[in-house]
């Protein structure tokens, strides 16, 4: 919808007026120039780009835990100078000074199998023990060995880890796009807001207008006797009341001229008008394929997809959890003690180790049993809930599109009432003048006026308004027949 031209005109625009164009100069805005500066520059904006930024870390973050890992560790150096007490054969203790500097290194490369929940490993290490008393030097170290950590049928986090993952990446991706319409809806809200008190004030200063120019000829019908003292008063004061009208619209105008300037990052000393949008394309929207667009679309369909999974992993875990804890560690390498730092190297011999540890419950008192339970019962809670959740979801989006859909004749009626009640009112008006109706009459024809006025606008707004909580609700563009999609400038710095 040309929204990178228009914003570019703007800003433009918004750069020569404060520097250089009359104040008094107004800039004309429309609903998309509002809107394309609300999704472009707003703290709103800003605060939705910096929350998905942070799950596009925790994406990264995520995709590295299952990458080989490699990692240097030791102790450089492990300096000991005292007493330590040393148990004899006899029983007896005696205490001998040990001065020695001790340093070690150990080169690992890890790597998990979520699949089978199990971690690997191939790795290097050494250990220098330097004796100060002695005046000895001696190495050991494992020039290669390998292993592996296996636990046995317990509960393997890394498998739903990345099953879950994966679905919070798509949610906050769909919650991105979602959020940066919901802020075009709102700058929208208060588009209209501002533009129904600036039609109020508008109204109102022609209707000063209008009643002090009815003064005028009623003062001189007041001096040829062909006005009468009541209707007089009448009309002096509709010219009082017009003027109390016209300042409380004006103070309502400043004030919303504030919070829409806030909110879409201008700067308060413009001074705006905004355009009514009548560039209204009017079309009906098909039920199935908005429901087939918020499916694929929206985040409730990965967030409800999750709660699933979860519910599932959690009874696995209670099952798994039930105290039964086995692990099996296995390494196999080469190792070699020597004086010299190169003996480690020269034919090590091999080394090999094999464990089982185990944890068995003997009694529990139907602990295990009644965490089982309590996750089964909150997995049938989960599933009913998910399936209310998903037919409210399709009802909102069903009511929705068929509200949309009736708004075309309303706003076609709303316009030819806004005509005929702006023709009456010009009638009445020079009746009015010319003797032939009483100021009642056209009070009455000034208020039908100002009423198909404000329904009009109001119909407008209701057609903004559900247009763009449709595409909240899918996603979807119906217009250009698109999906929507933005990109997040803060990624693309980094």
């Amino acid at each position: 919808m040309y929204k990178n031209f228009i914003l570019s005109i703007i800003l433009f625009f918004t750069g020569i007026f404060c520097r250089a164009q009359d104040k008094d100069e107004k800039i004309i805005l429309s609903l998309q120039n509002v809107i394309d500066l609300a999704t472009k520059q707003s703290s709103s904006v800003k605060y939705t780009q910096n929350n998905n930024v942070n799950y596009y870390w925790r994406w990264k973050n995520f995709q590295s835990t299952f990458r080989p890992q490699l990692t240097l560790s030791g102790n450089l150096p492990n300096y000991q100078n005292l007493f330590q007490a040393v148990t004899q054969p006899d029983g007896s203790v005696k205490f001998q000074q040990i001065s020695q500097l001790n340093t070690s290194a150990n080169l690992a490369l890890s790597q998990s199998i979520p699949l089978l929940g199990t971690s690997i490993y191939a790795a290097s290490s050494l250990y220098r023990n330097q004796d100060f008393i002695n005046k000895t030097t001696s190495y050991s170290g494992n020039p290669f060995y390998i292993g592996f950590v296996q636990p046995i049928f317990a509960f393997n986090w890394m498998k739903w880890y990345k099953i879950t993952e994966p679905l919070i990446y798509d949610e906050a991706q769909k919650a991105f796009i979602q959020s940066i319409e919901e802020i075009s809806q709102e700058a929208t809200n208060r588009f209209f807001l501002y533009l129904q008190i600036q039609t109020n004030y508008s109204l109102a200063e022609s209707n000063l207008k209008n009643s002090q120019d009815n003064l005028k000829i009623a003062e001189v019908k007041q001096k040829i006797g062909e006005i009468s003292e009541n209707d007089f008063s009448r009309i002096t004061l509709s010219v009082l009341n017009a003027q109390k009208a016209l300042d409380k619209a004006r103070f309502e105008l400043k004030n919303a001229d504030f919070e829409l300037k806030s909110y879409i990052g201008l700067d308060q000393s413009m001074n705006i008008t905004l355009q009514i949008p009548l560039d209204m394309v009017l079309f009906n929207v098909d039920i199935k394929k908005a429901l087939d667009e918020a499916k694929a679309n929206r985040k409730e369909t990965p967030y409800m997809e999750r709660r699933l999974i979860e519910a599932d992993r959690d009874l696995s875990q209670a099952k798994r959890s039930n105290g039964y804890a086995i692990t099996l560690q296995g390494s196999f390498g080469l190792s070699k003690s020597s004086p010299e730092f190169s003996g480690i190297y020269q034919t090590p011999d091999e080394s090999r180790s094999l464990l089982l540890t185990l944890s068995l419950p003997i009694l529990d008192w139907g602990r295990s049993f009644s965490k089982v339970k309590l996750a089964e019962s909150k997995r049938d809670l989960t599933l009913f809930d998910v399936k209310k959740s998903r037919e409210n979801f399709e009802r909102q989006i069903v009511v929705e599109v068929e509200q949309f859909n009736l708004l075309k004749d309303q706003i076609i009626t709303a316009k030819e009432a806004d005509k005929v009640a702006e023709n009456g009112y010009r009638i009445a008006l020079k009746k009015f003048q010319n003797g032939e109706i009483s100021i009642t009459d056209l009070n009455i024809s000034l208020s039908e006026r100002e009423t198909g006025k404000r329904d009009y606008i109001s119909s407008i707004e209701k057609y903004w308004e559900s247009y763009y909580f449709l595409r909240i609700l899918t996603l979807f563009d119906f217009e250009t027949n698109t999906k929507i999609s933005y990109s997040n400038p803060m990624l693309i710095e980094n």
